[in-house]
C-alpha cells in the first residue's frame, strides 16, 4: 500500500467524513464523466435552463436525445465504489454524501444522508404547476407517442443526454404534464445556468462545517458547484483528501490526494477499515 493510500486510510479512520462524489464515481456503472479519461468534455455542451424553457426545438431534441439515453441510465447499477461508501457508512466513519451525480446511485447502493445537489434524473417536474412524476412514467409516455422512434446512441453523456442526428430528432413528439394538461415538463435536476436551490446548498454546507474530513471522490472540481465545499473546508480547517484520476482544482487544499480508480481504491479502503463488514462498529487501522 502506498505512503499516499496510508494517509487517507488514516484520515478516515478517524471518522466525522463527508463525502463528495462526482461523475468519475459513476463511470464504473457505465456512465461517463466529463473530464475523465473517460470524459466527453470536449464533444458535448450541455444543455442549459435557458435555452430549454426558451426554445422548443432545443427542447424537442433534448427530450429526443435523453428518451434513448435514459435506456442506459436506468440500466446502471451501483459499483464497488458505491458499495464501499456503503460500508464506510455503516461503520460510523462517513456522516454524509453530498453528490454532483443525478443517476441516484448512492441511494440505491443503500446509503443514507445523501443530498443530491444537481437534483435526480429518476424524476420529472412540471415547470407550470410543480407536480412531479417519475421518469419512468415519462419514458413509458414519450414511447406511445412516438412509435417507430427507433433511434440508438454509440455513448451517452452524464446527464443521460447523448448526440443523435437532426434528421432523427426532427419528428420527434413532446408530451406535456398530464396533471395539468398543458405544463413543460423538465428533469428535476439542475441545468447549467440554473440555480441550486438555496436550501439544499445550505445544508451542504452545513455538512461540510460539521465534518472533520471532507473526502472528494471522483470530482475534477473544474465548476465552482462542488468546489465552493472544498474552499469552505480549508477556509473553516476541516481537512481535505482527494481522490481522483488525474488533477483537480482542489488539489492545492488538500492535505493528501490520491490518483487511482475509485472502483478499486475505495473497497480496498473499506476493507482496511472495516474488516468485520459494513456494519462493523469497531473500524480499526492496522
Amino acid at each position: 500500500m502506498s505512503e499516499r493510500v496510508r494517509r487517507l486510510a488514516e484520515l478516515v479512520s478517524g471518522g466525522g467524513v463527508v463525502v463528495l462524489s462526482g461523475a468519475g464515481l459513476s463511470t464504473e456503472s457505465g456512465i461517463p464523466d466529463y473530464r475523465g479519461p473517460n470524459g466527453v468534455a470536449r464533444r458535448h455542451t450541455p444543455m442549459t435552463y435557458q435555452t430549454f424553457v426558451g426554445d422548443a426545438a432545443a427542447r424537442r431534441r433534448y427530450w429526443a436525445r435523453s428518451h434513448v439515453g435514459w435506456r442506459t441510465i436506468a440500466r446502471a447499477a451501483p459499483n464497488d465504489g458505491h458499495r464501499a461508501v456503503t460500508r464506510l457508512q455503516r461503520a460510523g466513519l462517513v456522516d454524509g454524501i453530498i453528490t454532483q451525480n443525478v443517476d441516484g446511485l448512492h441511494t440505491v447502493a443503500g446509503a443514507g444522508q445523501v443530498v443530491e445537489l444537481h437534483g435526480r434524473l429518476d424524476e420529472v417536474r412540471c415547470l407550470d404547476c410543480g407536480v412531479g412524476t417519475s421518469r419512468e412514467q415519462l419514458h413509458r409516455r414519450l414511447t406511445e407517442a412516438n412509435p417507430g422512434f427507433d433511434a440508438r446512441a454509440v455513448a451517452v453523456n452524464p446527464d443521460g443526454d447523448v448526440d443523435l442526428d437532426d434528421e432523427v430528432v426532427a419528428g420527434f413528439r413532446v408530451v406535456d404534464c398530464a396533471a395539468c394538461g398543458t405544463g413543460m415538463l423538465k428533469p428535476d435536476v439542475v441545468f447549467f445556468g440554473e440555480t441550486v436551490p438555496v436550501d439544499r446548498v445550505a445544508r451542504c454546507f452545513s455538512m461540510v462545517a460539521a465534518a472533520r474530513l471532507l473526502l472528494v471522490l471522483g470530482s475534477s472540481l473544474t465548476v465552482m458547484s462542488g468546489r465552493r465545499f472544498v474552499l469552505r473546508a480549508a477556509r473553516d480547517g476541516v481537512a481535505v483528501a482527494i481522490v481522483n484520476q488525474g488533477p483537480t482544482r482542489g488539489d492545492a487544499y488538500a492535505a493528501v490526494t490520491v490518483d487511482a480508480p475509485l472502483g478499486v481504491l475505495l473497497p480496498t479502503l473499506a476493507d482496511r477499515l472495516c474488516p468485520l463488514g459494513a456494519g462493523s462498529p469497531q473500524p480499526v487501522v492496522g
